[in-house]
């Protein structure tokens, strides 16, 4: 399994536009049952940070993921949005899990 975490943090006046970003490639993800992964959205208590968690069964379907046009476009408006160096990409390995991830 391969796990990914990404934050960062937008302006103010990003936000709205950034959640409306979001929504479209998570609406393109839900359609896409087939593929193993999970991928959850979080906005931190500041209201302008972002967390992504992304959990992949493996590189085939984090490269399916990846290479999606809405998620692509999602990623190009945020890094024009003026991120900064506020962008943080993390892989995590899995100790354990409580419940089967892609059950």
């Amino acid at each position: 399994m391969i796990t990914v975490k990404v934050t960062y943090t937008v302006k103010s006046e990003f936000v709205q536009q950034n959640l409306e970003n979001i929504n479209g490639f998570m609406q393109d993800f839900k359609e896409m049952k087939h593929v193993p992964f999970r991928y959850n959205v979080y906005l931190l208590e500041d209201g302008k940070t972002f967390l992504h968690l992304a959990h992949y069964q493996n590189e085939a379907a984090q490269k399916q993921i990846l290479a999606v046009p809405s998620f692509k476009l999602f990623q190009e408006r945020r890094d024009a949005s003026d991120i900064g160096h506020s962008h943080k990409v993390e892989i995590m390995k899995t100790v354990d899990v409580s419940t089967d991830i892609f059950g």
